[in-house]
């Protein structure tokens, strides 16, 4: 017995030191360097690569700073606490929602970036400067379009800039936060007409409670259900995400 299992046991051993050895050379290794360079071409193109990577890991605050996103994530928030449903729709549910609604509003935007922007300057027709150019342009046209003019009087006259002349004089950092402040005021605008009609039925629920003797009887127990309905029999959803994309328009 003890023999078959030295022999078992060093089969087995034998097994693992041969697995081991045929998968060690198909394991990569990967190595970083930091050394002197005597052609500049390199130091440019390390330095491309740094302002690319740091591009990328501000794209979900350009994302979400630049588009329509500010305003259907902050108006559906309203709706929710409107109904006291506490998490329903999830945060999960709301951001996807939001994210996919801002791809389909920025689209012609996008579309216009890629055309006049990328596409050429991938077939080596523009410059990287003008490239760039023609990707911002779209975005600044829709946040202008978005941007109340006292809002980006504030930002400029904050800034010590000299007054500008038009649209094309406005610093792209003046004009998101411009746009933000923007989209948060109509975000609660929007968010205040929701609330009216939900308000009501608060109302109503409560002072039927209190007339009925019912005071320790939380009144939002009992609106849930009529809220829920109302919303369900207006088609709620149809209507608010109608109204968001026709906001921006």
């Amino acid at each position: 017995m003890g023999r078959k299992l030295l022999v078992i046991g060093g089969a087995a051993l034998l097994l693992l030191a041969a697995g081991h050895a045929y998968a060690a050379p198909l394991i990569p290794t990967v190595s970083l360097d930091v050394g002197t360079s005597e052609n500049p071409q390199d130091v440019a193109t390390s330095m491309q690569l740094l302002a690319v990577l740091t591009i990328v890991s501000m794209a979900p605050a350009i994302l979400v700073m630049t588009t329509s996103f500010v305003r259907i994530v902050v108006v559906i928030g309203f709706l929710r606490n409107a109904l006291s449903t506490q998490n329903v729709p999830p945060n999960q549910v709301v951001i996807a929602l939001s994210l996919f609604l801002s791809f389909y509003i920025m689209a012609p935007y996008w579309g216009q970036a890629n055309e006049n922007g990328i596409q050429p300057y991938l077939a080596g027709q523009i410059s990287q400067e003008q490239a760039l150019e023609n990707i911002v342009d779209p975005m600044r046209e829709f946040m202008f379009r978005q941007t109340r003019e006292s809002d980006l009087a504030l930002f400029v006259n904050l800034s010590e800039a000299p007054r500008p002349e038009g649209p094309e004089d406005v610093s792209t950092f003046t004009l998101i936060p411009a746009f933000i402040i923007s989209e948060l005021k109509t975000a609660f605008q929007i968010g205040f007409m929701i609330y009216i009609p939900f308000i009501v039925i608060d109302m109503i629920v409560a002072s039927t409670l209190m007339s009925m003797g019912m005071m320790m009887l939380p009144p939002v127990m009992i609106s849930l259900p009529f809220k829920i309905l109302l919303f369900v029999m207006v088609d709620g959803w149809h209507l608010l995400i109608q109204s968001l994309i026709m906001s921006f328009r």
